[in-house]
């Protein structure tokens, strides 16, 4: 992964309906600018995504990240960086990072 951003729990992440996700579990012992930062363990939950198959809703509901900053951790856990990448349970579509913090970077 190349140094970017770390994500943060109010960066805007959207599922590729772009309904809203947010972290379960932001780590609550590190800030970066004012806000705790998330690390690849915590899921995300995905609220009013509009997805459906011929007419048979199948939502994104939750979303698991798969890459992590390979160098930064927290809590033992990689933290995630703003071009981390993350799979949408139940149908596999992805998240996308739209913003994030300016500040800290990580790798």
């Amino acid at each position: 992964m190349m140094p970017g951003f770390l994500l943060h729990q109010s960066a805007s992440v959207l599922c590729a309906h772009a309904a809203q996700a947010q972290p379960t579990a932001p780590n609550p012992r590190v800030r970066v600018a004012g806000q705790l930062v998330v690390t690849q363990a915590a899921p995300y939950t995905v609220a009013g995504c509009p997805f459906n198959v011929s007419g048979a809703p199948s939502p994104c509901l939750t979303a698991q990240w798969v890459t992590a900053a390979l160098r930064v951790r927290v809590s033992g856990q990689p933290v995630l960086l703003q071009d981390s990448q993350a799979i949408c349970a139940p149908n596999g579509t992805p998240l996308t990072i739209v913003m994030t913090q300016t500040r800290v970077r990580g790798q």
